[in-house]
This record gives structure tokens, sequence and C-alpha cells, in this order.
């Protein structure tokens, strides 16, 4: 009983190595595959809604199919081996994993979902892993640490960019309801074509026809180029501040930069930064 656990421990221990690690042969070759095959399923999701020969069809569902059982078998797998399954089902690559298979089995309910199996792309994210890019990663996490930071702003921002919406369409309505040839016949219209024209879209298929109309245009495309710049500045800065705190968490064994703010050991050295070394006592 105890030879069969360790040989089951063993063969875990070596789907680990291949499925999560990329320095050995057969870890390498798996996600050379597995990029390939993400690849051409995605491939296969978006030219497969344009086809209309039946034989192509066919050939593309039971491929769909096929790329479907694939991906569902290494996400099963992924949680037998790893080392906290639950770590891993509720990480960023894990839910990125469930996403890739869940589509197609919705698609039993509701047929139009199964076209979000082209959300697969996102597992190409992986590449950055298996090209050893962890600084493309960890720009990555100070860009999401950014948008965090800075939501309350952007939420505020959001907030007074809605009224002003409400504001300008109510205002716009006064001016053109009523007018001849106006489509500003009614509130919900005239509220549409503000957001259109203040966030610079401009569809044209609602415009002013007197001149205080087209003036008042004139001013809200302008304030929209400003309004456009405020949540850019925003997390502009937040990035900024964040890269700034992980450049400057320096090692003191090795004297190299570039850690993450919450990082405990050195990623060049291995070495325990002092405001955490007295926790390894």
């Amino acid at each position: 009983m105890r030879k069969h656990s360790e040989k089951a421990e063993r063969r875990k221990e070596r789907l680990y190595n291949i499925i999560f690690e990329s320095d050995t042969p057969e870890g390498k070759a798996f996600d050379v595959i597995l990029m390939v095959c993400i690849a051409l399923s995605v491939l296969i999701a978006i030219f497969g809604s344009a086809i209309t020969a039946e034989w192509a069809k066919r050939t593309v569902f039971y491929l769909e199919y096929f790329f479907t059982a694939f991906f569902t078998v290494e996400y099963i797998l992924r949680i037998y081996c790893s080392r906290n399954p639950k770590n891993y089902i509720f990480s960023l690559f894990g839910i990125i994993d469930l996403l890739a298979i869940l589509p197609m089995y919705l698609g039993f309910i509701f047929p139009k979902i199964q076209y979000a199996i082209v959300f697969r792309v996102l597992r190409l994210v992986r590449v950055f892993r298996i090209l050893k890019l962890f600084n493309f990663l960890t720009e990555g996490n100070i860009l999401i640490r950014a948008i965090v930071s800075g939501w309350r702003k952007i939420a505020v921002f959001f907030s007074f960019v809605v009224i002003l919406v409400i504001c300008l369409g109510t205002l716009m309505f006064m001016v053109e309801g009523g007018q001849p040839g106006s489509q500003f016949d009614n509130l919900p219209n005239s509220i549409y074509w503000a957001v259109v024209t203040l966030s610079t879209v401009g569809y044209g298929d609602i415009a002013p026809v007197t001149p205080l109309g087209r003036f008042l245009s004139t001013i809200i495309m302008l304030l929209g180029y400003t309004i456009l710049a405020v949540p850019s500045g925003i997390i502009s800065a937040e990035f900024i501040r964040g890269q700034n705190v992980s450049i400057n968490k320096r090692c003191s064994n090795c004297g190299r930069a570039g850690h993450e703010p919450e990082a405990r050991f050195c990623k060049y050295c291995g070495a325990a930064f002092e405001d955490d070394a007295h926790l390894m006592d």
C-alpha cells in the first residue's frame, strides 16, 4: 500500500514538472504543443463562424470538441497534480483556463455563448512564462495594481461624466426639441447623442439643426477631448507610483533592485529581505 502511494506521488510530481514547469525537455514540449493548440482553436473559432459549406462546418464542429476535450483533460490534470489545487483554481491562470473550456459546455444551453471560446486567446499569456519573460509579468502586475489603486478616483470621475451627459442631453433637448427636422424628440435620444459626442465618436445618426445647437455641439466635442485624458492620467500616476515602489525595493545581500513590493526573498540570490528576516528566525 505504501509502495503504491509512493509511486502515485512520483507520478504526480512528474506530471507537475511537465505541466507547470518549462525547464525540462518534456515541459517545454508540452508548452509548445499547448500554445499551438490554443492558437489553432482560436483561429478555428474565428473563421468557423464565416464558413458556409456543410462539410467544413462539420469539420470545425469536431475540431472544436476535440480541443475542448484536450483543454478539459489538461485543466483536470492541473488540479490533480497542483501542490495547492485551491490556489491554482482561484489564480489568474486557473480562472483563464476554466474560461477556455466553459463556453463550449454552456453552448448546449445558450448556443450563442459557444463563440466565447475565442477568449482562449487569453491563455497565450503563458508564453511570457515559457520564454522566461518575467519582467513583462511584473510590469503587468504593476499595471493591475495601478488600476485597482485608482478605481475610486475613476469611479468618482465616471459618476461626474454620467451626470454631465444627462445635463448636456437635457440642454440639447431643450434647444433642439420641437424644431423641424430635429431628431432630438425625446430625452433618451438626446442623452445618447451627448454620450456619442462627448466620447468624440460622432456616429452622425443624430445631428443638431439650429445654430445654437451646433455651437453647443462644438463646445461638447472640445470638452470631450479634455475629459478623455483624465482616466489615463489617473492610471498613469498610479502606475508610476507602483513602479517606483517596485524599483526601490533593493536586496541588501546582492544589491540588485526591481522586486515586487510584497516580495520576501530576492529573486536573484534568494536572500530574505531585512524586514522579513525576523519572521524566518
